[in-house]
């Protein structure tokens, strides 16, 4: 991204987040540049900033960017000091967010990173295409080496073939602090981190994030992948924003709920959101219930925390 020491920085991330003090604090002391630090993401606040201290660059996670993006205050505010920043993408929910970032919001560019790795092990440039740069994670950064394996049976898949990402280099850690029975099952004999991440790999190293193999869901015996899902959903008009998560059911054990945020002043009934999945994939794999939500609820870095959306659906559908 080529920081310059005139860049300026706004920052709400907590810095307790590995992407909040690398591209925080830590990033301030080797280029000298200048950061806003703010105590919570406050929408409204974060563009006044942006306009009043010419902010240069901004980072995030989608529901960062879209929220932005979507506040009221964001045509009427001067953003034209924006030059680039990291929007973590390759999801294809996060797809459109990215896109709608581009120019809005400065030029993004994608990457991946874990507190395990280091932050920016993967990482694009402002120079890719805007297909790279909002359906891709980029590519590994130097000292570091990426490989897609069969999750099963820890054989390297074809290229294009999503399975776990694992990586090793330099910035990898050693391991888990007094727990050597963590880090065994994490880092293999080679030095392989198993990220526990699916993506998949294209022949020039470019990687695609597509999801966190725990947030699989088990459909009577089957693996049914959230995202895909999600990616089905989103093609309707009215959806702003949609998650899936498992909730327990008599029969198959698990099925799929998905949690929609609509457009504001948006109205659909779920048989329409539903009527996108048919014939498009498996029958199980389409949710037994869809229901409409506010907001999801978030961490402190801006991720939707699944597991707790997960329990406040089984609390509304009295599943518990």
């Amino acid at each position: 991204m080529a920081v310059r020491p005139t860049d300026v920085t706004l920052m709400y991330l907590p810095l307790f987040h590995a992407f909040g003090l690398y591209e925080g604090a830590m990033m301030l002391i080797l280029t000298g540049s200048r950061q806003i630090f703010m105590d919570v993401f406050d929408v409204g606040e974060a563009l006044r900033l942006i306009e009043s201290e010419k902010v240069t660059m901004i980072h995030g996670f989608d529901t960062h960017f879209q929220d932005l993006a979507d506040h009221p205050d964001c045509e009427r505010t001067d953003r034209s000091s924006l030059r680039v920043g990291i929007l973590a993408a390759g999801l294809p929910s996060t797809e459109p967010v990215a896109r709608r970032a581009q120019g809005r919001l400065g030029v993004t560019v994608s990457g991946w990173g874990m507190t395990e790795a280091g932050v920016g092990a993967a990482l694009g440039y402002p120079t890719d295409s805007e297909d790279d740069r909002c359906a891709a994670s980029g590519a590994p950064l130097p000292g570091y080496e990426f490989k897609i394996v069969d999750p099963d049976t820890g054989e390297p898949v074809p290229y294009g073939t999503p399975g776990e990402l694992c990586c090793r280099g330099y910035g990898v850690m050693q391991g888990y602090y007094k727990k050597p029975e963590e880090t065994a099952k994490a880092i293999d004999a080679e030095g392989w981190l198993h990220s526990g991440d699916m993506a998949t790999m294209r022949e020039d190293g470019t990687l695609r994030f597509l999801g966190r193999y725990k947030e699989m869901l088990k459909v009577g015996g089957e693996n049914v992948d959230p995202v895909e899902i999600e990616a089905l959903l989103l093609d309707h008009p009215a959806v702003n924003q949609v998650k899936v998560v498992g909730v327990p059911d008599a029969r198959l054990q698990e099925v799929a709920c998905a949690c929609v945020v609509l457009e504001e002043g948006a109205q659909v009934e779920p048989d329409d959101l539903l009527a996108l999945c048919k014939g498009k994939i498996a029958s199980f794999k389409i949710p037994r219930h869809v229901l409409f939500r506010k907001e999801y609820p978030m961490t402190s870095s801006g991720k939707v925390q699944k597991f707790r959306l997960s329990e406040l659906c089984i609390e509304e559908l009295g599943l518990d």
